[in-house]
């Protein structure tokens, strides 16, 4: 019996895109004589006609799902609605833009049959402005120091996972989801394989640096308490730093009685502290606020609309 695929693609102004994912994956698909395949897309929100160009892909084919969430979530809340929408044996997450190759997920689901988890596509040149490479950049730092990722690990949008790990992922029903935390929490067994990166012929990214800090923040915070642990490090470390400058004033002071006492010194410490301790409240007032919008139940996602004929008689 042929391993079903769900291909699930979270979509944000891609009306005049999506139609040539879908195709590629058709025919990618088609040559792939050992697996039957579903496609489950995801608007989130898109200000644009995205739906109805989802909806149009919909009709008439079983093997289309179209999701219409109620208000934009972010791509990874749109991915853990396809997740629950999926029914394949395997999923593969791919972006609605045509820049991540959909015919060559056949890498991906071989490298998953040598009996890893988790495949991540790697690129080699990516094709990404500046932004989005410092954004990809910054993001890699963060899961390495924060979650503890393999440092020779590559994370990408491009990848497919056995359904044991996106059944796990979809247990997790707080409103910020991070995928790659989740991820990383669930499996080790998890490899790259390099794929090629394409350039955008149409539109821009739909990340803004606003929803690049947003992300990094539902990763350190959904994940991690390393931000609290840092926080006491430097509070430690600056509370034995002012103790020790302090023993070192009074001992100047006895020793040479004309040093002045310094306002600009003062201020400049008083300023620094005061600024550490700032800093230090607004994490952890940052986990505090994601702790109290979790216990009142706020959504990951809502959907408006579901189009799903895979069960039509």
């Amino acid at each position: 019996m042929k391993q079903l695929v769900s291909f699930v693609i979270p979509c944000y102004r891609s009306a005049q895109t999506i139609g040539r994912v879908v195709e590629e994956i058709d025919t990618a698909m088609k040559e792939s004589a050992g697996y039957a395949y579903e496609i489950v897309l995801v608007n989130d929100a898109s200000p644009d006609d995205t739906f109805d160009v989802i909806r149009r892909q919909c009709a008439g084919r079983r093997d289309i799902c179209g999701v219409n969430l109620a208000r934009n979530f972010g791509q990874h809340a749109a991915l853990m609605a396809g997740f629950r929408h999926a029914r394949g044996d395997v999923v593969v997450c791919l972006d609605d833009d045509g820049q991540t190759p959909a015919d060559e997920a056949g890498k991906l689901l071989a490298k998953l049959e040598e009996g890893y988890d988790v495949v991540y596509a790697k690129y080699a040149h990516k094709q990404h402005s500046f932004f989005r490479n410092f954004g990809s950049r910054v993001n890699e730092l963060m899961t390495r120091v924060m979650l503890g990722k393999p440092k020779e690990l590559y994370i990408s949008s491009y990848f497919a996972a056995k359904r044991f790990v996106v059944e796990e992922m979809t247990r997790y029903a707080n409103p910020y989801p991070y995928v790659i935390g989740l991820v990383l929490r669930t499996t080790k067994k998890i490899t790259n394989v390099e794929v090629t990166h394409r350039e955008r012929e149409i539109g821009t990214s739909g990340y803004t640096m606003g929803k690049l800090l947003g992300l990094w923040f539902n990763g350190f915070t959904a994940f991690s308490v390393k931000p609290l642990r840092i926080a006491t490090v430097i509070g430690v470390a600056s509370a034995c730093g002012g103790f020790l400058y302090g023993i070192f004033t009074v001992i100047k002071k006895f020793l040479n009685p004309a040093v002045p006492v310094g306002f600009s010194a003062l201020m400049a410490a008083v300023v620094f502290f005061c600024g550490l301790i700032l800093l230090m409240l607004g994490i952890i007032g940052e986990y505090i606020g994601r702790i109290y919008i979790s216990m009142n139940n706020s959504p990951q996602y809502v959907i408006r609309e579901c189009v799903d004929e895979r069960d039509a008689e």
